[in-house]
């Protein structure tokens, strides 16, 4: 359940009202005239579940709401309401599924930003990959992949590329690349100077069974990025963010990335095309299953589809078929 504030000019709020009122996956309207002090106007509140929250987000859109005044969305976590009971039971489908683009859409935006928050995450993240790279060692290998921030862009480009949003997408292929830049240029720098000092040397690349499958790119690459890009979009629109560290563990990007670092110094120059070949594979696989995943839940979920969603799992609800005409004879009257 999703709990929405509508900042309204007053020409307008009639008609936000009536759009709630009517609409049978909201529930607990309320109306205080003159309240909003900047910008100027009312305030419109009411409960929405999220299965049908896309709806009614994109109507208050098109009346000019996000110009004339504003929208806050905020979660619920606890109601206790049999009129909001009756609205989610309303709404198509179940909440576990439900995306709200409007959520989504604000969330990736957040995840292109170049901060340095993610700069020293994917540095620290580069560099325990290459010394897992260099002492073959799995375990650091794992944390590597766990601590790497990457997966956020790799999703608002996907959610850029399906929007046709040129600008987030750019923004998001524009973190990527400064991001694993400026971690291999520091992995270099810190590799180079710990081959001046003695404390690493070609032979230490040379046989490593525990993470040679990071030099060694196959179609298998190309799968699990697959399954994992799927897996990882489903975690951001489904809100389960545990999923996301097996996502981080299945693709191998930060692993390569570290290893391309430090083989350059050691001068393993196979490697270092393997190790890209890697990246590009895993990047590729994952874009391309996010934008498939997000287009399918889009088809789903779109306006006026809702209900032919409920239609192909056999199923109504029978409190949508109750609330409807409640709901119309009350807006009648």
């Amino acid at each position: 359940m999703l709990h929405v504030r509508v900042i309204s000019p007053p020409a307008l709020t009639d008609e936000v009202v009536r759009i709630a009122a009517a609409d049978e996956a909201v529930a607990n309207v309320i109306k205080l005239p003159g309240v909003a002090y900047s910008p100027p106007g009312d305030c419109v509140e009411f409960d929405v579940a999220r299965e049908g929250a896309n709806d009614i987000l994109e109507r208050l859109r098109e009346m000019g709401i996000k110009e004339t005044g504003g929208i806050a969305v905020d979660e619920v976590d606890l109601w206790i309401s049999d009129a909001a009971e009756e609205a989610v039971e309303a709404a198509p489908g179940h909440s576990e599924d439900a995306v709200v683009w409007e959520e989504l859409s604000a969330r990736t935006a957040s995840e292109t930003r170049l901060t340095w928050s993610y700069l020293v995450f994917l540095v620290l993240a580069v560099q325990i990959a290459s010394i897992g790279a260099l002492l073959d060692q799995p375990i650091l290998i794992v944390g590597a992949m766990v601590l790497g921030p990457d997966f956020g862009p790799v999703a608002a480009l996907c959610f850029g590329a399906l929007q046709r949003d040129l600008r987030l997408a750019a923004t998001a292929v524009r973190t990527l690349l400064v991001g694993f830049a400026v971690a291999i240029a520091v992995t270099l720098a810190c590799a180079f100077t710990s081959r001046l000092i003695g404390w690493i040397e070609p032979s230490m690349l040379d046989d490593r069974p525990l993470t040679s499958f990071i030099i060694h790119p196959d179609r298998w690459s190309f799968v699990v990025a697959v399954l994992a890009g799927v897996a990882g979009i489903l975690s951001m629109t489904a809100r389960k963010s545990s999923a996301l560290v097996g996502v981080f563990i299945s693709v191998t990007t930060v692993p390569a990335v570290g290893n391309m670092a430090v083989a350059i110094p050691l001068e393993h120059w196979s490697e270092v095309g393997a190790s890209f070949v890697q990246l590009a594979v895993n990047l590729a696989g994952m874009i391309l299953a996010g934008i498939v995943t997000l287009a399918v839940q889009r088809v789903v979920w779109t306006r006026g589809g809702q209900l032919q969603q409920v239609s192909w799992l056999g199923v109504d609800s029978p409190a949508r078929a109750r609330r409807g005409p409640e709901k119309a004879s009350q807006h009648s009257e």
